[in-house]
């Protein structure tokens, strides 16, 4: 590995970008955060001051061809994904690029294809629930037989509310998308189908969002899989996975969580989002993304841009059984 620290530029400074910002600058060995880029340049100089005062840009794309930027953290608006990507990627420039690849599976389809060129540099997508320690544990057991033949998988991810302007369809690929790649990955067995449900007047205060959501799975394996995707639970940020096989069963451990008695009252207080619950995973994700930037090993549960698309087809088939009413095959 070479010993030249990697310069890394974010693109977007919003919530997930700020993070990432952060997370490099504080817990990442091998990386320093040279310029974070955001329409909001107030936002991308609060961002660049947590991360050890980065420089400042307005326009992304001006990042991604910066001579002080090796590698690019791609956290814009989902719709700028497939061009901010693919613009990293003709300059020679390592690409983490956050979930989804793309809203739409041909703008996943023409990344993917530029991820996968001859000499393109390395590339994943931000799928860090591969990196939590519980999800980790959960599928060693399952590798390693343990449970038997995986039978049924019951997959929650809950949040207090939708972000503006949420559809329906963006739940899918923008939420349950984390869902769509993780379960098949813990399987080590593609979706073949896919049928999409709700409760009746099913609604969280967005006109378009039906929510929550309730998937049913089909892997290869033949196990059947749950997913729900609740975006306005209101109580907290909650995930849970269960997986039941021929021989046993075995639970997602939970992070631990503040317990507090008082007023006659005994409860768990929970996660306002997904970055505590998630910390560890993004910091791990990272790290293993800069090692393999900066000329390393490639960690195999980094996703690649191929897992990203696998992910998108999926939410594909979801969207069309979500509009046809009937379970949708996963096309290939």
């Amino acid at each position: 590995m070479t010993q030249r620290v990697l310069r890394v530029g974010v693109a977007g400074a919003g919530v997930m970008g700020a993070d990432h910002a952060r997370t490099l600058h504080r817990f990442v060995s091998g990386a320093a955060v040279t310029a974070v880029a955001d329409p909001d340049t107030a936002r991308a100089a609060a961002a660049a001051a947590d991360a050890g005062g980065a420089r400042v840009l307005a326009d992304p794309l001006e990042l991604v061809g910066a001579a002080d930027v090796d590698a690019v953290v791609v956290a814009s608006p989902d719709a700028t994904h497939p061009e901010l990507a693919a613009a990293a990627l003709a300059a020679g420039k390592p690409v983490l690029c956050e979930k989804p690849l793309a809203p739409t599976l041909d703008g996943a389809l023409e990344v993917a294809a530029a991820a996968s060129a001859p000499g393109a540099p390395p590339f994943a997508v931000g799928f860090m629930r591969r990196f939590d320690p519980g999800y980790a544990a959960l599928a060693r057991a399952l590798r390693g037989g343990e449970l038997g033949r995986p039978v049924l998988v019951h997959h929650v991810s809950r949040g207090v509310a939708p972000g503006p302007g949420a559809t329906s369809e963006s739940s899918v690929t923008g939420s349950a998308i984390h869902d769509l790649d993780v379960v098949p990955w813990l399987l080590g067995s593609e979706a073949v189908e896919v049928s999409w449900h709700a409760p009746a007047a099913a609604t969280a205060g967005e006109p378009a969002l039906v929510d929550p959501q309730v998937l049913l799975l089909r892997t290869a394996d033949g196990a059947l899989s749950t997913v729900e995707v609740f975006l306005a639970a209101r109580y907290g940020y909650d995930v849970r996975c269960e997986v039941a096989g021929s021989e046993g069963a075995a639970t997602l451990p939970v992070p631990a969580r503040l317990e507090v008695d008082r007023d006659l009252r005994h409860g768990r207080v929970h996660d306002p989002d997904w970055r505590p619950r998630f910390a560890d995973a993004y910091r791990l994700q990272l790290q293993a993304w800069v090692d393999a930037a900066r000329g390393g090993p490639v960690d195999p549960a980094l996703a690649s841009a191929a897992d990203g698309v696998a992910a998108q087809r999926v939410a594909a088939a979801a969207i069309a059984s979500m509009r046809s009413g009937r379970p949708e095959a996963v096309q290939r």
